[in-house]
């Protein structure tokens, strides 16, 4: 579908009146975006506007390779990272329309490893108490990052060296020294000590890998597998996989870093397309982090959960599904500010709440930002992000390749810049 519809936007250069855009305020958002680019404080910036199901606004503009200056454009693939997560989440909600799974269910019925999983207590890294779960790790739990669990590379908490020593911070078995699938990955996870007792706090985490694997155990297929035939194949994303086959790499863009918080701010290669692990099949299959896409790919998936579940006719999910998944599950309608902890986030914190695999808009004066109650999006490590205005009609995509995603904020900024560009408003 996007594919099709950026080409023609592409090719006619023409503005649509019909969607209800200030064409010269939607012009300023590459403009503005130049100026990141003529610093070196970003590689490219790739942005899509959509409202009433058409192309209000395409730009791309930088480079795949900054060394080469090979530019990027509407073909371009991208590492999501984190953007990964909604589309696994989309997996889990299939199983549960089909009555496979429940939210309420324990982890532990499909992965019996979770069944005896303890919770720190006190102590350090090297000497430290855990106690028993008070309730068992749910399917909701993960969903909502209500779980316990951790990333290695959070602050703040003792067991989160733990993961490092496991070898989940690279999905390196230390014993074997070979890359871990999800079934290994998940075993040594339920070996470690959870932050919190299940359902405590929101804090942003690996469980969407675990559901990853939830995934392989109830349907009986791997999951690049089972996203391939169920999602990938349906929403017609023929560029969005695991890795990036060799016949892609000239397609595939280097991703690069800085330092969050230094005065520095040149960027260095961070992972090299053709050379990393997204270059090559893999044996762990992230559900969190791994996949890698084109914004018309990505644009495709937006589409559908706009159009609650349907997509050209077909149907991935019901339309109560998506609704029900884009409410705010934490509990008695809790902020993220209020439930969360201080650490990393793809999101901000003030005015969201978090649904079933996206952050949720509940207060749009504490989110600062004049989104519709009710939108939702994510983003990804490399500063990719998405949100979904269901009440305007309208998502936007955007794609660089910058890591971290807090560098610099370019998702409010943009955010700002489209609905500065809106004339009329749907939801009046």
């Amino acid at each position: 579908m996007y594919k099709e519809k950026i080409s023609t936007y592409l090719e006619k250069n023409q503005f649509n009146e019909k969607l209800g855009f200030d064409q010269t305020r939607l012009n300023d958002i590459p403009e503005y975006f130049s100026s990141y680019l003529k610093q070196e404080r970003i590689p490219s910036f790739v942005c899509l506007v959509v409202r009433r199901g058409e192309v209000g606004h395409y730009s791309h503009q930088g480079f795949k390779n900054i060394e080469t200056k090979e530019p990027v454009d509407e073909n371009t693939i991208f590492r999501i990272y984190s953007m990964t997560k909604p589309i696994t989440s989309v997996a889990i909600m299939m199983l549960y329309e089909r009555g496979l799974l429940r939210l309420e269910h324990e982890l532990f019925r499909y992965l019996p490893e979770f069944a005896n999983t303890e919770v720190w207590e006190s102590g350090d890294l090297n000497n430290y108490k855990t106690k028993p779960m008070d309730n068992p790790i749910l399917i909701r739990d993960l969903l909502t990052h209500t779980a316990g669990f951790t990333y290695d590379f959070m602050l703040g908490h003792p067991a989160i060296g733990l993961y490092k020593k496991s070898g989940l911070d690279n999905y390196i078995d230390p014993e074997t020294q070979k890359e871990m699938d999800l079934a290994k990955f998940t075993e040594k996870l339920s070996e470690l000590p959870l932050l919190f007792q299940p359902g405590e706090k929101w804090h942003y985490s690996c469980a969407i890998d675990v559901l990853g694997r939830v995934v392989e155990v109830v349907s009986g297929q791997s999951l690049d597998d089972f996203l391939q035939e169920n999602i990938f194949k349906p929403l017609e994303m023929d560029d969005t996989g695991f890795y990036v086959d060799e016949s892609k790499h000239e397609r595939f863009s280097d991703c690069y870093q800085t330092l969050l918080g230094s005065k520095e701010k040149k960027m260095t290669i961070s992972h090299k397309s053709g050379e990393d692990e997204f270059s090559r099949p893999r044996s762990f299959l992230s559900g969190g982090g791994g996949l890698c896409s084109t914004i018309s790919d990505y644009a495709n998936f937006c589409q559908m959960l706009l159009n609650k579940g349907n997509y050209k006719g077909t149907q991935i999910l019901s339309p109560t599904t998506v609704e029900f998944m884009t409410l705010n599950h934490l509990p008695e309608n809790q902020t993220l500010q209020q439930m969360g902890d201080s650490s990393f986030s793809e999101t901000r914190f003030d005015g969201a709440g978090f649904g079933l695999g996206f952050s949720v808009i509940t207060d749009q004066v504490g989110a600062m930002m004049p989104a519709s109650l009710g939108s939702f999006s994510w983003g990804g490590m490399a500063s990719t992000f998405f949100w979904i205005d269901p009440k305007e009609d309208l998502f936007s995509i955007l794609l660089t390749q910058l890591i971290p995603s807090g560098r610099y904020p370019i998702r409010p900024q943009a955010q700002t810049l489209v609905y500065a560009a809106i004339k009329d408003l749907k939801n009046n």
